[in-house]
């Protein structure tokens, strides 16, 4: 099921925040312009103004003139480059056709834990 599309400044800030906090977006990496974000929720570029005032109150996100908003150091589970790269190993095995279960066998299989040897397949 698709998540309703944020109407409010507080439903899209709550939007933002749970992808920041479940690692869908990592430390450093940048939000889209208001401007941007107001045209793909179809709202007021006020409305997204104030989302995302909102995510810099609450410490998880960081505004720079000329640098735009990014994720705040520490508000994500993960670095930004790992979250990219997570996203680029979604997308690559979903057009292989590979399921999600096996994504994540194939990760488990290849976890090295700290100076040991990759974890044996689970099953």
């Amino acid at each position: 099921m698709t998540p309703a599309v944020p109407g409010t400044a507080e439903e899209l800030a709550e939007r933002f925040r749970g992808a920041i906090q479940a690692g869908q977006l990592g430390d450093g990496e940048r939000l889209p312009t208001i401007r941007q974000t107001a045209r793909d929720f179809g709202i007021a570029q006020a409305t997204a103004a104030k989302a995302y005032r909102m995510l810099e109150a609450d410490g998880l996100v960081v505004t720079r003139t000329a640098a735009g908003t990014r994720v705040a150091p520490g508000a994500s589970r993960a670095p930004g480059p790992v979250t990219e790269r997570a996203r680029e190993l979604a997308e690559a095995a979903q057009a292989a056709g590979v399921s999600l279960d096996d994504t994540v066998a194939i990760l488990r299989a290849m976890w090295q834990p700290s100076g040991g040897a990759p974890n044996p397949p689970a099953g």
